[in-house]
């Protein structure tokens, strides 16, 4: 990172192709009543999130009591949590803020002109490859992640997706209950073992939230993206041999 120095640049906030910019001294609110209205829905807050200059940086707050956010910068390589209360300074020329709302997802882009800190990504010369996630999926696991995110893929209002429920997207895949259920626990305690926040707790915490977290998580990461749509066509006999509809197998 480099010193502070000199007057603070404006910020540039776009929300389904819509631009706000932000000026130092004022505080920009992202919320349901806010200078950036989001949405209607009752599910998210007046004041969810807030744009602030201070201490010499930019700051991102979430203001909320609930609702969390994920916060990437452009490559998907560097990723957090944003839970209530906390803040996180605006290092990256651009911030890509994802968050879920009820069954809705909404997602948001800051910009600045200030590059505190860029970040590349990682290429391993000796295979040639990009290595972003050191995470492997079988066919069933990248399936149901992409069920769950198709709505927020290929959302028709840019900024805005849904998120089916765990029924509707066992459905689409022509999957059992049982199997979808165990599926996403599977999912979810792969990424959790790698650090990944928000997709593991108490009994009758997780149905809801883990899947919109999990959502964000992937698209936010690049870990799924339109290219992984496919495999949802026929996906029933796409089925990897781990995907059958017994239960057992530790990595299906």
């Amino acid at each position: 990172m480099r010193p502070v120095t000199g007057a603070a640049a404006s910020l540039t906030v776009e929300f389904c192709g819509e631009l706000y910019t932000v000026e130092p001294g004022t505080e920009f609110g992202i919320g349901r009543e806010a200078e950036l209205t989001i949405d209607d829905n009752p599910y998210l807050h007046r004041r969810f999130l807030t744009v602030v200059h201070d201490f010499g940086m930019w700051w991102l707050s979430n203001v909320g009591t609930l609702l969390t956010a994920t916060v990437t910068d452009a490559t998907g390589t560097m990723q957090a949590w944003l839970a209530p209360g906390a803040k996180l300074p605006i290092v990256f020329p651009t911030m890509h803020v994802m968050f879920s709302a009820g069954a809705t997802t909404y997602d948001f882009t800051i910009t600045s002109d200030e590059d505190w800190y860029a970040t590349a990504v990682q290429v391993d010369s000796s295979h040639g490859s990009t290595t972003v996630l050191p995470v492997t999926l079988t066919t069933s696991q990248r399936q149901l992640i992409v069920a769950l995110a198709e709505g927020v893929l290929t959302q028709t209002v840019p900024g805005r997706g849904t998120i089916p429920t765990s029924a509707e997207a066992a459905e689409r895949l022509g999957w059992s209950m049982t199997t979808f259920n165990r599926k996403l626990d599977n999912v979810c305690d792969k990424l959790d073992k790698l650090g990944v926040a928000g997709l593991r707790g108490g009994r009758g915490k997780l149905a809801t939230n883990r899947r919109a977290r999990l959502v964000e998580y992937a698209v936010t990461t690049r870990l799924v993206g339109v290219e992984d749509l496919p495999l949802l066509e026929g996906a029933p006999e796409r089925l990897d041999p781990a995907a059958t509809p017994r239960d057992g197998g530790a990595d299906d």
